[in-house]
């Protein structure tokens, strides 16, 4: 029996350090958005200053992690065998929801999650208990649940995200009035007051979050006070020395170093911000582990009794946490952060949202987006209506863009040094403001909802983009409300059927939360090759027109494949009735709609990069991603219906169609391989013999629509089977058609382009 509790303790910390792993990728996002999004500083330097922030904030974390032992249940109500279940229980649904997250790019709070999960799976083995005992769990359960705590953190949720996002967009407003896009002129007179007031903030925000909740809060003085209990009663003196301090030291480097104001606010943030998560989340991680360690050891300490006798009312108690176990997790999350390609897609999920650039966006409109947009469009109407048109027209001058390119970086940061300055001094006041209220706030909610309220002030969600970013907050704020109540079912579910199942069910959740990590890491690993081959083609701002022709080309010669794989296999599938031919084709045909689409999107850069050239040349592009989007298109309605057909079990064609479409699926291959051999090598004097065969092929189409009305009136087939037929008879030649037109304009493009070269 001891060694069977051995190895759930084991199993414990494995999960801890895959929990360290997982929820690092998510929580990153709070304090590398603003850098990262910025580009501050180059990424080495970013992403060393917050390795440094988490290696301290670990180092030095809160010693007494209070949450996972007595937070959320009453620990002497439960004995060791339930501890153990509900801390399983936990870690298990913390790691595959987390990690389930990540892979969406979806950031959430790792607080409110292990949470909800401890009050799920302690709900579950209390409600257990207590009918095994035959008493009632609506009248018992009180006495095992400490149920404020989740009320107090879902009304956290609600105000912090009201808060942040309202005061993030007023104080951008301010400092966007005050600096404007232009900045660099104001910077000169305010900088070292806008620094000195960014960095106290910033201290204050290090002093109150990030070491009055840490080992250094019991540090004692000279007279014998604590360090935390002196900075509560000295706070004032602390921030208007710590205010003339910054502002004098700032003003100086500026004369002697030449440093960045912006640049050194924005990496000290980031130092902060990295410090509080560290110091203050680990608990999110290492806390259940822990506190089932210390119950392992009090149960051998009293003898290994009978392991559902032994009441864990030792947990109520303050343990200390050792210090090698808080330098290990330190290192594992610092590695997480250099390495995991997860926190880049979360990372990149709120970037999207906050961009100042047009880009692609990764939301569709959603009905209440746009309903939000609509209303605040009017709303904004009647408000200018009634302010004067000159201060309109000051204030507007204020917003008016800056191109923040340069030679050196054609491609713009998402947003500037001004927004990424206020999103964190912002983020640490509002934290730090909660945390001495003794609110309970979540960092990754404020930081989040401060981005996207800078991001509105800043003009950034146009008419243009509006309904997609809105419609990003509302799917992302869903995801937090989402946390609450998967972490709280998952977690019940789980410590119900270990509860019930046994020892048996505990290695059963374990090798489900093995397989939903690798499955999802496998899944991630896919996905960012397709977008890696994907991005290969896509045309830069920083390519010669030698690449640019090269791009072209590649896009061309996929969209030529992509097209001849969807009919030829769409058509043999459906024919032969083989469902896996036809999931194929239509995976394909999806592929390709997707791609188009994309390169369409980006069609918008890229005439601006062949602006340098002659005009034709963009014109031509333009024609070639429009003929090749429409290629696709054909391609997928000739497929939807014989999806549509195939999945109601319609009757199959007839032998002399099957006959037909097989010859002609031929025909379509040695079309597309001449198409394909004239692309790859630029022959474009072959587009004669093409257009040629283009129109062999339309005959052949004319001919199988009249043997199709011959067979109509001999009533060999019904409406079904001529609905379809000249369905993929239409396609086809739109099909046709938009290839031969993409071809020419691929030539007209690449002899326009030459000529500059």
């Amino acid at each position: 029996m001891e060694n069977f509790y051995l190895i759930l303790v084991v199993v414990l910390f494995a999960l801890a350090a895959s929990d360290l792993v997982v929820g690092v990728a998510n929580d990153a996002v709070n304090f590398l958005n603003s850098a990262v999004g910025s580009k501050a500083a180059p990424k080495w330097l970013i992403f060393t200053m917050a390795a440094l922030g988490v290696l301290i904030g670990a180092a030095f974390s809160n010693g007494m992690m209070e949450v996972a032992r007595k937070g959320i249940f009453h620990p002497d109500m439960f004995f060791f065998s339930e501890i153990m279940i509900i801390f399983l229980a936990v870690m298990i649904t913390d790691v595959v929801m987390l990690d389930t997250f990540n892979a969406f790019g979806m950031p959430t709070s790792t607080t409110v999650s292990v949470v909800f999960e401890l009050l799920g799976a302690s709900v579950a083995v209390a409600v257990v208990k207590i009918k095994m005992a035959g008493g009632s769990a609506i009248i018992e359960l009180s006495n095992y649940i400490n149920s404020e705590k989740a009320l107090a953190i879902i009304t956290g949720i609600l105000v912090s995200v009201v808060i942040a996002f309202t005061v993030g967009t007023l104080v951008q407003y301010i400092a966007r009035l005050i600096f404007s896009f232009n900045y660099r002129g104001p910077m000169r007179y305010f900088g070292a007051i806008y620094g000195g007031i960014a960095i106290t903030t910033i201290t204050y925000f290090i002093l109150v979050k990030g070491i009055s909740d840490s080992s250094f809060a019991d540090i004692p003085l000279n007279n014998g006070e604590t360090l935390s209990n002196w900075i509560k009663g000295n706070t004032s003196l602390v921030l208007l020395y710590s205010l003339i301090g910054w502002t004098v030291l700032i003003q100086l480097f500026k004369w002697i170093f030449r440093i960045k104001i912006l640049k050194l606010v924005v990496l000290v943030g980031t130092f902060a911000l990295a410090m509080a998560f560290a110091g203050n989340d680990l608990v999110n991680f290492i806390g259940v582990p822990l506190a089932g360690y210390h119950s392992f050891l009090a149960w051998i300490g009293a003898g290994t009794p009978e392991p559902g006798g032994l009441a864990m009312g030792m947990l109520a108690g303050e343990v200390d946490t050792p210090g090698y176990l808080l330098l290990m997790s330190g290192l594992i999350m610092i590695t997480t952060l250099i390495f995991s390609k997860k926190s880049r897609i979360v990372i990149a999920t709120s970037v999207d949202l906050s961009r100042q650039n047009e880009g692609t966006e990764k939301f569709d409109s959603s009905p209440i987006a746009r309903m939000i947009v609509r209303s605040t469009s009017q709303f904004s109407k009647k408000v200018t209506a009634i302010i004067p048109q000159r201060l309109l027209q000051t204030i507007d001058k204020r917003f008016l863009p800056f191109d923040l390119a340069t030679p050196a970086d054609p491609e713009p940061p998402a947003f500037d040094k001004v927004r990424a300055s206020v999103n964190l001094v912002v983020a640490s006041a509002l934290i730090a403001l909660g945390t001495s209220l003794k609110l309970p706030l979540s960092t990754t909610y404020v930081t989040f909802m401060v981005a996207m309220g800078t991001s509105l002030a800043d003009r950034a969600w146009d008419r243009d983009s509006a309904v997609f970013r809105v419609s990003g907050v509302i799917a992302v704020i869903g995801g937090w409300f989402l946390t609450a109540v998967v972490a709280f079912t998952g977690a019940a579910l789980i410590a119900l059927l270990i509860s019930l199942g046994g020892k048996l069910m505990i290695f059963v959740f374990i090798a489900l939360a093995i397989f939903v990590v690798l499955r999802t890491h496998f899944m991630l690993k896919k996905r960012s090759e397709n977008t890696q081959v994907e991005a290969e083609d896509l045309i830069d701002v920083k390519d010669t027109f030698d690449v640019i022709i090269s791009k072209s080309q590649k896009q061309i010669i996929k969209g030529i494949v992509s097209s001849n794989y969807v009919v030829s296999l769409g058509i043999e599938g459906f024919l032969s009735e083989d469902r896996n031919k036809l999931k194929l084709a239509e995976k394909s045909s999806a592929d390709f709609l997707r791609r188009s689409k994309r390169n369409k999107e980006k069609c918008y850069s890229t005439v601006q990069v062949l602006s340098g050239g002659q005009v034709e040349s963009g014109h031509f592009y333009l024609q070639m991603m429009n003929y090749k989007r429409e290629m696709a298109h054909a391609g997928h309605f000739m497929l939807e219906p014989i999806m549509v057909y195939t999945k109601n079990n319609h009757k199959p064609f007839v032998a002399e169609q099957h006959s037909e479409l097989m010859k002609l699926v031929s025909q379509i291959d040695g079309f597309f391989n001449l198409v394909l051999s004239t692309i790859k090598e630029f022959k474009f004097e072959e587009i004669e013999n093409i257009s040629a065969e283009r129109d062999k092929l339309l005959e052949v189409l004319a001919k199988l629509e009249k043997n199709q009305i011959k067979r109509i009136k001999n009533k060999e087939v019904n409406s079904r089977n001529s609905v379809l037929y000249f369905k993929l008879i239409a396609e086809i030649k739109v099909l046709l058609l938009q290839t031969v037109n993409m071809i020419k304009s691929e030539r007209d493009f690449v002899l326009n382009t030459r000529k500059t070269l």
